[in-house]
This record gives C-alpha cells, structure tokens and sequence, in this order.
C-alpha cells in the first residue's frame, strides 16, 4: 500500500524537494534618496520665500539692497513695526481688526452651516439628496475669483456695496467645507449613536447639537481652519467691494502701500511694507500651531470607517 508524506513543504522549495531561488529585491537606498531630495528641494522653496520676509522685515529701507539678501543686517525689526502702526493715523491696527472680523466671522458661520448641511446629507435620506451633494461637488470646482463681479452686481442693487456685510455674507458659504463636512460625518459618526439618542428621546436638533457636532469637532477645526485662511487671505472680493480705507482688511491695505511706495513725498519706504506684510502673517501662523493637532486628526477623520 502507497503511504503519504506529511512533511510540509518548506516555503520557496518546489514539489521535488528543489530549492526554488528567491527575487533579489531591488536595492532601495537610491529611491529613498531621490525621494529626501525632492522633500528637500520643496521645502526649500516653500521656506525660501518666508525666510525672506522674516529677514527682510528686520532690515532698514537701505540695507533692503545691500549686503546678503537672506541673512541679517542692522536690526531695525521694533523700529519697522513701530513704523507700520503709527503710519497714516495707525490705519494698520484698523485693517488687521477689519480682517479679524471678516475671517473669524465668517469661518465661524461658514464651519456651522457647512457642519449642519453636511450632517444632513450624510445621515438623513430624502429625495433629491445626490442632487444636492452634486451640485456642492460642482461649487466646489467653481473658482472663487470668478464669482466676485456676479456678487458685486447682486449686492450694488441693495446698497451692500462698501459695507462690512459685502464682505462678510459671501465669507460665510464654504461648498468644500459642505463637502468635508459630508465626508466626515458619513464616516466618524455611528448611527447606532444617533438611534440610541432618538430611543433615549432626544429630538434631531439637540442629537445634532450633543451628539454630532462633539464627534465631528476635530473635523470641523479643520473646515474652520482652510476657510479662515481663505478669508484672510482674500484680496479680489474686498478690492471690488470695498472703497473706504476703514473698511479694508489687512491684504488690500498692503496692497495698496506698496502701491505707494516711491511715488511722491508721501511715499511709503520697501521695509514698512514687507514688516506689514510679515506682520499680517502672524495670525495665520499662531493659528495653526495652536490647532495643529486637531487640523492633523480631522484630516484624517473621514479615511477609515
């Protein structure tokens, strides 16, 4: 009688016993270094360009153009800022609060409803739903730029023109903020979570409102951080809305400066508009550290499920 062999097959050896010769992987010390190169290569040009700001902020109007233009010179980074907001009445001060209050104001209403409109498309089913999350998908490939002369035509009519509402109302709409939003209510809140809160009899605004918005905060740090980047940084909507000098925020302030700048007796001197515009950096800079680890959570709240 045949007998069978138990003894397993060792693993790369064929049927015969015969050792069957593994791929050499490819070395990838080459590709690692190619790829730390490019890195290397962005990041030097995405900090290039900082590095001179920040340098160039500390610098007196004639050491702009002497001397190494990425290293330091005279010192004269507190006279520059004392310079920038006690220039034209200390106009500066005005435009950073102007800007605050388009980009906080804004960010903060456009991050509810982009909350709100995104919980209702992920977790509420009616007709026309697909319709509705389209058409958001399609807002969102819509340059921004080519809606400020449409919205200028609507709000002239109606006297918003000139006023801190023209500003501030389009400021409040974020379609990529509906869309992020979307995404992460779909994918971090259970609805088992939402059943047990209807069971308990909770109504839909107060689930919403306990249940929802807390689950979904690290994501909405992160709507409320690109729109108010967009915001502030922002410069084609008030240009056209915007003709009084008070009204202005901080980027079609500086803008105009550098206008400015070497045109007559009033002219404004190179290093007080690069320190404004260092200066206007800074509160983009201290938000994102301060909300950095929720910015990097909601990123990735939506990746899994």
């Amino acid at each position: 009688m045949t007998t069978l062999s138990t003894t397993p097959v060792r693993p790369g050896a064929d049927r015969a016993g015969a050792a069957v010769p593994r791929t050499a992987r490819p070395h990838g010390g080459a590709a690692r270094w190619f790829v730390l190169g490019v890195l290397l290569l962005a990041t030097v040009y995405f900090l290039a360009p900082v590095w001179w700001l920040l340098v160039s902020s500390t610098k007196t109007s004639s050491g702009l153009f002497t001397g190494n233009a990425f290293w330091f010179g005279h010192f004269a980074l507190f006279d520059n800022i004392h310079q920038v907001f006690t220039r034209d009445g200390g106009i500066y001060s005005r435009w950073l609060l102007n800007s605050a209050v388009y980009a906080v104001g804004g960010a903060a209403v456009s991050t509810l409803i982009a909350a709100m409109a995104g919980y209702a498309l992920a977790k509420y089913a009616f007709r026309g739903r697909e319709l509705a999350f389209n058409v958001v998908l399609a807002a969102v490939l819509v340059p921004q730029p080519l809606l400020a002369i449409p919205l200028y035509l609507m709000f002239s009519p109606i006297h918003l023109v000139n006023t801190y509402w023209g500003v501030l109302l389009p400021s409040m709409v974020s379609p990529f903020g509906v869309y992020l939003a979307r995404i992460y209510a779909g994918a971090s809140v259970p609805d088992e979570l939402i059943e047990a809160g209807r069971i308990d009899g909770a109504g839909e605004f107060r689930i919403f409102t306990t249940i929802a918005l807390r689950v979904m905060s690290p994501a909405l740090v992160t709507v409320f951080l690109f729109q108010f980047v967009a915001i502030w940084t922002n410069y084609l909507l008030p240009v056209l809305m915007l003709a009084d000098d008070s009204l202005q925020p901080v980027t079609e302030g500086v803008v105009g400066w550098q206008a400015q700048r070497g045109i007559g007796p009033a002219a404004v001197p190179t290093n007080i508009v690069i320190t404004a515009a260092m200066v206007s950096a800074v509160p983009l800079v201290v938000l994102f550290l301060s909300l950095q680890r929720f910015w990097r959570s909601g990123l990735t709240a939506g990746s899994t499920k």
